[in-house]
């Protein structure tokens, strides 16, 4: 990001002093300190392609760190395309899989960016044709995540360099090309009139030049002779970095000088990192490679509107609203997607991020807020705003303006009051219902707890207000008081909890805060069916329901959260993704009442009673409370109030006072929660503890104490590979907190 920052602003990135980026969207202290980012900050900036025109291109910088893998959902929910940036020297991370995975599942195209490209010269110290095996096996893994992902989600091109989706780069000396870039830029060095696309599909894989026939050949035409993508490209880089490094300025203003490159006396006085910096930016221009590659292969607003609303939007398909979205039409009704949320700079109140679908949101414009929680039969979770300003975000600063048009990232000021995570912004009066985008789904979950309590009791609503903000600012992190009257706050790990906590003291609340030590949460299961049918009656002794639990198939919870099937999908497709992947048959597929404990949780209500025992029509007519009290109770199981997990529940027969004054909410929601826990506890319940995936990468010699450290921490290692390419061992293992 900071070179494209430098490209399209009147600002050095680079420090030569320290010799280091300042990180331009690294926006907040910590992050400048730990050298890591927490927030996912957002810029407009315009980036010029290879045939001169200029692009408007909204980007995320989203954080690398698997704590903070919620910022990148957020950011995914907005964007039309993910941009991959992948280490060359380290390869796929765990955190890479997770990203591919989450993009694929949001439907979004995937390029890739290798980046870090040079220290597989500078620090691997690879050979040419080494440094191409590693690349080659960087992508193939990266392939091989997408085919294994797509297989359930649906098709996604695969990345290749010759495809124009594979952007080469190194952000520290400010360079980037694709192959289609690289051989314009070798083509117009040596004046040669050829096309440069046909070129640059000659660049990769197994072809090789030809000097006698001039032609690429699949065969080397001589014993020893290296890939075009080596000799076009790593040789001529590597040759470039050798002599900035360890040559005389005499033999380097020579070789500058065949690229069309010449440099001050000045200079070349300069140190290395800025020397190279300054070289390899004047033989390799603007990033136009990385824009003409974000033209081909990621829609603009209007192309990827229709496949993004049909994943996002909860209402019908066929309406109005949906129409002028998937148009992406400025005249129509103003629909816009809020997923975060930023602090002003005194932390008083929160200023809302998001994308206008369609219409146009103004300033001074009254609107409605919908939380996750709405839904046209049920308004509760609605409040009515105005809209006082309007800023284009732009990480370190903010533009200010007055409307923002169908496409547009929007910062807005004055609706925040009632948004907890996400929420849809409506105008006030419609001709139809409007339903909401739906809530984000992440791909991990908050287990790690600490308790928080003030030093000073009496600053104890100062807390309770800082905690209330740390909910609005971290997508993921959840707080909550339990019974005993602690304050608890949920995170993805212990980074995530100390950035939360520096927060709460430094921003939200400004009070001494004492913390527990971090414990794990607990999931609750069934590893056998109910010994017997369990049954309860409801208080007034008119209702009477009975149910069975027993284990999901292995694998089908994880489908739910991943979120490969839905109920909000159509019913063909959820039985037939039962029916295809489980082997249930066609009725108990279409019996599903429900997934808990939210729509998209890892058990399932289903109806298995018989229309000749129970009457249907009074039963579906206690459905919703029915199903209320089982979210309730899956939310909170029976043996330590922790969610339950992996777990089918049954209706096997079910009473039903036929008078409605009988069979209201109040008697049906807490009798089944009482009939959930019943099934459960006679099923054989066990404690589920939550599993810690690591990567270790370490040298050799030290993969023994690893093994020892390991072993102690109740620690398990599933994998102990070499890392390809590098003088370093991977060793992957879980451990139990």
């Amino acid at each position: 990001m900071d070179m494209l920052v430098e490209q399209t602003h009147e600002v050095d990135t680079f420090d030569s002093e320290g010799e280091r980026h300042i990180r331009f969207t690294d926006t907040r202290v910590d992050e400048q300190e730990r050298r890591v980012s927490i927030k996912a900050v957002p810029m407009s900036l315009v980036l010029e392609s290879g045939n001169g025109k200029s692009y408007l291109c909204n980007i995320m910088d989203t954080p690398g760190h698997v704590n903070f893998s919620d910022e990148m959902t957020a950011a995914l929910r907005l964007a039309d395309g993910a941009v991959l940036v992948v280490d060359a020297a380290e390869g796929v991370m765990v955190n890479t899989e997770r990203a591919i995975r989450h993009a694929i599942q949001e439907r979004l195209p995937i390029v890739v960016v290798i980046n870090k490209v040079d220290r597989l010269i500078t620090e691997l110290k690879l050979p040419p044709n080494d440094a191409y095996f590693k690349l080659r096996h960087t992508l193939d893994t990266i392939n091989d995540l997408i085919s294994s992902c797509s297989t359930t989600v649906g098709g996604t091109q695969l990345v290749d360099p010759a495809a124009g989706n594979v952007c080469f780069a190194s952000g520290s000396a400010g360079w980037s090309f694709t192959l289609q870039s690289f051989a314009h830029l070798y083509l117009k060095i040596h004046g040669i009139q050829f096309d440069h696309e046909k070129f640059a599909s000659r660049l990769w894989g197994d072809l090789y030049y030809d000097h006698n026939s001039r032609t690429f050949k699949k065969k080397p035409p001589a014993a020893g002779a290296n890939r075009s993508f080596i000799e076009f490209i790593l040789e001529p880089l590597y040759k470039i970095y050798s002599q900035v490094v360890g040559e005389q300025q005499r033999i380097l203003e020579v070789t500058l000088a065949d690229l069309g490159v010449t440099l001050s006396n000045a200079a070349y006085k300069l140190n290395v990192r800025p020397l190279l910096r300054l070289a390899c930016r004047s033989i390799f221009g603007t990033a136009t490679g990385f824009t003409d590659m974000l033209v081909k292969n990621i829609p603009n607003v209007k192309d990827g509107a229709a496949r993004k609303i049909e994943h996002i939007y909860t209402g019908q398909q066929d309406s109005s609203i949906v129409d002028a979205m998937k148009k992406c039409d400025s005249h129509g009704p103003l629909m816009v997607n809020v997923t975060k949320l930023y602090p002003k700079p005194d932390c008083s109140v929160f200023d809302a991020f998001g994308r206008v679908y369609s219409g146009t949101i103004q300033t001074g414009q009254t609107v409605r807020v919908l939380g996750e929680g709405y839904s046209p039969d049920d308004e509760e979770d609605m409040t009515v705003k105005e809209v006082t300003k309007l800023w284009v975000y732009q990480a370190r600063y903010r533009v200010p303006i007055s409307k923002a048009p169908a496409g547009s990232w929007v910062l807005i000021e004055g609706v925040d009051a009632s948004i907890m995570k996400t929420a849809t912004i409506c105008p006030m009066n419609m001709d139809e219902d409007v339903y909401i985008f739906r809530p984000l789904r992440f791909n991990t979950l908050p287990v790690v707890k600490i308790a928080a309590e003030p030093l000073n009791p009496s600053e104890l609503p100062k807390m309770v207000e800082g905690l209330r903000k740390i909910s609005k600012s971290y997508p993921l992190a959840i707080t909550k008081v339990e019974e005993s009257g602690e304050h608890t706050i949920l995170g993805t790990g212990e980074l995530y909890l100390d950035s939360i906590m520096k927060d709460l003291r430094e921003l939200y609340s400004e009070v001494e805060v004492k913390v527990a030590d971090p414990v794990v949460t607990f999931c609750e299961t069934v590893v056998d069916t109910s010994s017997m049918k369990c049954f309860a009656e409801t208080p007034n002794k008119r209702n009477k329901i009975t149910m069975l639990a027993e284990p999901l198939e292995k694998g089908l919870a994880e489908d739910i959260e991943n979120g490969l099937v839905s109920l909000d999908s159509r019913q063909k497709e959820v039985t037939d993704f039962f029916r295809q992947r489980y082997q249930w048959d066609v009725l108990a597929a279409r019996s599903i009442w429900a997934f808990g404990p939210d729509k998209q949780g890892p058990n399932i209500l289903l109806d298995d009673s018989l229309s000749v025992e129970v009457d249907k029509n009074l039963l579906n007519a206690v459905k919703d409370s029915i199903v209320q009290g089982f979210q309730w109770g899956a939310r909170e199981g029976p043996l330590c109030d922790e969610p339950i997990r992996n777990v089918k529940f049954k209706i096997l027969n079910a009473n039903i006072a036929p008078e409605p004054l009988h069979r209201g909410g109040g008697q049906i929601i807490p009798t089944a929660r009482r009939v959930v826990y019943s099934a459960f506890l006679m099923a054989n319940p066990r404690l589920m503890e939550p599993v810690y995936y690591i990567e270790i990468q370490t040298p050799i010699d030290c993969v023994s104490a690893i093994y020892t450290v390991l072993s102690r921490r109740r620690g398990h290692v599933t994998a102990d590979v070499p890392k390809p390419g590098t003088p370093v061992y991977v060793v992957k293992h879980f451990y139990l907190s």
